[in-house]
């Protein structure tokens, strides 16, 4: 397991009072940073034949600013000396075999940031990479961030929810490919000539997930009138304490991936699935982390509690409503706890008013967790193709398919003689497509949603526009 390292043992100067971003050198790199970028191809190269492509040495030149605003800023940050060393060779050795494809392998393996996790600490990172939910090119982004570790959190992850590559982080700064909706930041999503064995670390932006939760459940809560307990409203109104409950949320949902009967990869990465399944795997995630909220709370933390209502009010309010309809797995999975609660009575759509039994809400939510949990472990005995149908009748008794939906008429539909994979393609985009319920609520919230590209802790309480 990862030592956890208390501030007053960490590095001299990692806690350093001087805030990176305020630095001049800042200011450069990033401008040198937005100047790259646009001469990039989706790979990361840049071709220099192409129409408006910069010169080599007026490409060089903005490489050399970077390195140059990178040595600038490493003395405010010495834990990661060698990191900003390599990252500095990668910058180079790019310019110096001609901007091809980038390879920051050597610079990603110098970046450890989760053997030292100390409340606070800063980070400048530089990679050529995509922002998931944002940019899908490898483009080349700078983010100055800090690390959530308070006490409390760390003693839980140390005694209970061992997650040593876990990290909550929030934003000082950003370029432009975190101006979106992206609240990761994941070692997989770096140019690379080769992924390596294992990933270190993995990160995400709590204090995006909290200002983003915050807006729209106001928004929503509004809009359906709900009736919010004091607790509640207090949670909406402050940031910090949001953020406080989203890392807490993201540490167990994160090691849930890898945790209780899996019938299969926990990420699911090799495998081509219907998008139900992975709906169903960041949904049972989520309510692990929920149940273990019912638990924790009972124990005396707060933010256990704030757990709970954020877990039911992203997934409720935000998620089915966010994004497109094509394969949305995180939109399917809000969909189902809606339904589920619904079909229980504990949420209850009556006089243009939701009413939700928050009395009833812990039990009846740790019950579906219930329900997903045997379908995974009776999916141990199943062949893959008897598992991803028991999971469609799961999600299909809350949710209607698509009238159109083959999987919907069952197996006889099929062609069985194809492999599984192939029998993805005769799933429809909008598999289970949004009740009128959601469709309303999608339009009444749409520009709402809208205005939490890019937000972070700073102009969360920005009114939306």
């Amino acid at each position: 397991m990862t030592k956890i390292l208390a501030p007053e043992t960490a590095i001299d100067g990692v806690l350093s009072a001087e805030r990176v971003v305020e630095h001049p050198a800042w200011a450069v790199l990033k401008d040198a940073v937005e100047t790259i970028r646009p001469w990039q191809s989706k790979d990361g190269s840049v071709d220099l034949t192409a129409e408006g492509a910069p010169t080599a040495d007026a490409l060089r030149q903005q490489v050399e600013r970077c390195v140059a605003a990178i040595g600038e800023l490493a003395p405010l940050l010495p834990h990661n000396a060698a990191y900003h060393e390599a990252v500095a060779a990668d910058l180079r050795r790019w310019a110096d075999t001609g901007y091809g494809v980038p390879d920051f392998l050597d610079s990603l393996l110098a970046f450890q940031p989760a053997r030292q996790r100390v409340d606070g600490l800063q980070h400048l990172v530089l990679f050529p990479m995509y922002t998931q939910n944002g940019n899908p090119d490898r483009n080349f982004e700078a983010v100055v961030l800090r690390v959530v570790w308070p006490q409390w959190l760390a003693e839980l992850e140390r005694t209970r929810y061992d997650n040593p590559l876990f990290l909550g982080i929030t934003f000082e700064d950003f370029t432009s490919g975190y101006d979106t909706n992206s609240a990761v930041l994941f070692p997989e999503t770096i140019a690379v000539r080769e992924a390596p064995e294992r990933f270190s670390w993995g990160g995400i932006f709590c204090d995006r997930e909290a200002a983003r939760f915050r807006r729209v459940s106001e928004a929503a809560v509004e809009t359906l009138g709900i009736d919010l307990p004091a607790e509640a409203r207090d949670l909406l109104a402050d940031q910090h304490r949001c953020q406080q409950a989203f890392v807490l949320w993201d540490m167990v949902h994160d090691r849930t991936h890898s945790h209780g009967d899996l019938p299969f990869d926990p990420f699911m990465i090799k495998q081509r699935q219907p998008f139900w399944m992975y709906g169903l795997e960041e949904l049972r995630c989520d309510l692990t982390a929920f149940k273990e909220a019912v638990k924790l709370e009972a124990e005396g933390y707060q933010q256990a509690r704030d757990v709970q209502y954020a877990v039911i009010f992203d997934r409720m309010f935000r998620f089915p409503v966010t994004g497109g309809r094509t394969r949305n797995y995180d939109g399917l999975g809000g969909q189902l706890l809606f339904a589920y609660l619904h079909r229980h009575d504990v949420v209850r759509w009556t006089d243009n008013t939701l009413h939700i039994d928050w009395d009833r809400a812990p039990q009846v939510t740790n019950q579906l967790c219930g329900e997903i949990e045997k379908l995974y472990r009776d999916g141990i005995d199943r062949p893959k193709l008897v598992h991803w149908f028991k999971a469609y009748e799961l999600v299909a008794s809350y949710l209607a398919p698509h009238p159109g939906s083959t999987w919907a008429k069952g197996p006889d539909a099929l062609d069985l003689s194809l492999p599984p994979r192939k029998l993805v393609d005769d799933v429809l985009p909008d598999e289970f497509p949004l009740s009128m319920f959601y469709e309303a609520l999608a339009k009444k919230l749409k520009t709402v949603i809208a205005s939490t590209k890019g937000i972070t802790a700073e102009n969360a309480d920005r009114v939306a526009a």
